[in-house]
């Protein structure tokens, strides 16, 4: 069977006002993370929908014994924020996963060549084979930081197909390859935005995610 990069943009009415609240240039740094944090809320909602490995049992409640279904708490969850624009959605994801394990991933766009260098990796030098792996990047534009992060923690055993990317805003050319390199990718995201402009911004995107998180 040949494997497809899946994209959901989630119809959460919650997921479309915030996203327009971050879209207008008029939001203060204050209310933009906020816009953020919530997005990381929302979206990480959907893409641990009927992901997260779970463990049926039974419990007793103050009347009689019933069925119970817990999180699996024997199966690693990372989540891992492309810094620094990462950041912002990492608030947002761990209300919903506060036992998952944070391992930060530092990555830099020459602004020339568009092309991402590492400064900073906190990744462990394995994970066991079952982890699931949340990325969050609010902007996934020509796809050079997720394949970035994807080689590093693929060849720490991680299976593409137990990564899910969380993204505000996507464009094609980010789509293209990653659904090249790792068709069993699934990415959950905001908005498809179908340009970038001659300096790898998406248009109309949300402008430097980062410089508008931090108000920089």
């Amino acid at each position: 069977m040949t494997l497809q990069l899946r994209v959901y943009v989630p119809p959460h009415p919650l997921i479309k006002h915030w996203l327009g609240v971050a879209r207008d240039a008029s939001t203060p740094s204050t209310l933009f993370r906020t816009a953020i944090t919530e997005l990381g809320r929302w979206l990480t909602y959907e893409a641990v929908r009927e992901w997260l490995p779970t463990i049926d049992t039974t419990v007793e409640t103050p009347l009689a014994p019933c069925p119970a279904t817990f999180i699996n708490p024997e199966i690693p969850i990372v989540v891992v924020p492309i810094l620094r624009a990462g950041l912002g959605l990492l608030d947002g994801a761990q209300t919903l996963l506060p036992l998952a394990s944070i391992y930060h991933l530092g990555l830099v766009r020459n602004e020339e060549t568009l092309e991402a260098s590492c400064y900073l990796n906190k990744l462990p030098e394995r994970f066991d084979p079952q982890t699931r792996v949340l990325i969050v990047d609010p902007m996934l534009a020509t796809g050079g930081s997720s394949v970035r992060a994807m080689e590093e923690l693929t060849k720490r055993g991680i299976d593409p197909a137990m990564v899910r990317i969380v993204a505000v805003v996507a464009a094609p050319p980010a789509l293209q390859k990653l659904g090249s390199a790792y068709p069993s990718l699934a990415i959950y995201t905001a908005g498809i935005d179908e340009v970038l402009n001659d300096r790898g911004f998406i248009v109309p995107g949300l402008g430097d995610a980062g410089d508008r998180i931090f108000g920089t």
